[in-house]
């Protein structure tokens, strides 16, 4: 595939730091190799309950590799729910809860969320990431009409923290209130959140409605700091449709769709629909860009990222909801090395691919938005040689 990359100023002198123009990571003996894996089609195990689940938008893993996700409950269609009726219709089947956690064998260990009290809900869920105290934080991209009340304003302007158990405990930002892009007390359509452990600082994908990358006291809420592509001041300008043949845009469009940290202090960010990644610095100061299936349309290419678990994170996956792949990146040169998936409903195929976590064992999870609403887990299987840049299903090898 066509990859193009676009250097920002000061890129020569970080090359040493980020690997850049030395030999390619993953090449041995004139071979390029990358990380391998395998769906696993019994994973998880079938839910209690008679639950179903909806767009699955969110999927983090804990310290102890339990895996979390996040669902949209309204998405699921009334014909799936016969037995929220009354009188029940059917015995089958009703809406699982928001946040539903699994073991790595697949049971679920946990589950939570929905409105509450001394907190505002979001009208459309989106994002779920655990922190390093074992907190977790949640967005919202409920938008102009997603409130049957205020039809006419955007309502998911907040974010939410909350222990493991569910209980609340901060909110930021307030629904129906944002300002746009350089309004510093609260967001519009959050779609992802990192907490940095060694500074406590939040940094928001945000995203839906807003332009831009920013950053709260992960403690108290308070405002630190935001920027825009470039690491420029946001604007709220539209955009309009974009165009693979027109010079980069000099603003993040809608959705500002994941945000990164890496362990060499490196954030990136997915700029979705404009087919790109940009890597700052914590401060937002502006490295370099990447992008990615250039020529994608639609829903755009960049959709969320994760690093492999090598403490160099040698590897980026890139989810990718329009091709409905995963892309294996080389994280020094930015460069796509392979990719799996394909479009469909059998293991291994995807509708709407959207979020994506790795555990301890290097094994990956994805989940599907739209009408895919499933999580599924991708098993690693060590290093291997490239044969095929777009690999399809990874259907797991024959038992001899």
């Amino acid at each position: 595939m066509k990859r193009y990359l676009l250097a920002g100023v000061g890129l020569l002198a970080l090359g040493g730091a980020l690997g850049i123009g030395s030999r390619m990571l993953g090449k041995t003996t004139g071979e390029t190799t990358a990380p391998k894996f395998e769906v696993d089609p019994l994973w998880p195990k079938p839910l209690p309950n008679h639950w179903r689940i909806g767009m699955t938008i969110g999927v983090t893993v804990d310290a102890q590799d339990h895996i979390w996700i996040i669902h949209r409950p309204k998405t699921i269609v009334a014909g799936e729910l016969h037995a929220e009726t009354n009188p029940p219709q059917a015995e089958c089947c009703v809406k699982a809860p928001p946040v539903i956690g699994f073991d790595r064998d697949g049971n679920v260990i946990g589950s939570w969320g929905g409105p509450g009290q001394g907190f505002d809900w979001p009208m459309n869920e989106h994002g779920i990431n655990v922190d390093y105290k074992g907190n977790f934080w949640l967005g919202g991209n409920g938008g102009i009409g997603s409130d049957p009340e205020y039809k006419e304003t955007y309502h998911d302007n907040q974010i939410l923290k909350f222990t493991s158990a569910g209980k609340f405990l901060l909110q930021i930002g307030k629904p129906r209130q944002s300002k746009g892009s350089n309004d510093t007390d609260n967001v519009k359509g959050v779609a992802q959140t990192i907490v940095d452990p060694k500074t406590n600082e939040l940094y928001v994908a945000d995203g839906y409605g807003n332009h831009r990358i920013i950053v709260y006291d992960a403690e108290t809420g308070k405002y630190k700091r935001h920027w825009g592509a470039y690491g420029k001041r946001p604007e709220d300008t539209d955009l309009g449709k974009y165009n693979p043949d027109a010079p980069p845009r000099q603003q993040f469009a809608n959705p500002v769709h994941c945000v990164v940290l890496s362990n060499d202090n490196l954030l990136y960010v997915c700029d979705r629909v404009n087919d790109r990644i940009q890597v700052f610095k914590p401060d937002g100061t502006f490295v370099k860009e990447v992008f990615i299936a250039k020529r994608t349309l639609g829903s755009g290419s960049a959709w969320e990222i994760a690093f492999s678990k090598d403490p160099q994170q040698k590897y980026i996956y890139l989810t990718d909801g329009e091709n409905e792949k995963v892309y294996i990146m080389d994280r020094a040169s930015m460069e796509v090395l392979t990719s799996f998936g394909d479009g469909g409903r059998i293991p291994g195929e995807f509708y709407g691919v959207h979020s994506i976590a790795v555990d301890s064992k290097g094994n990956i999870y994805t989940t599907e938005t739209f009408q895919g609403q499933r999580i599924q887990k991708f098993v690693y299987k060590g290093m291997a040689p490239v044969t095929k840049k777009d690999q399809g299903v990874v259907w797991p090898a024959k038992k001899s």
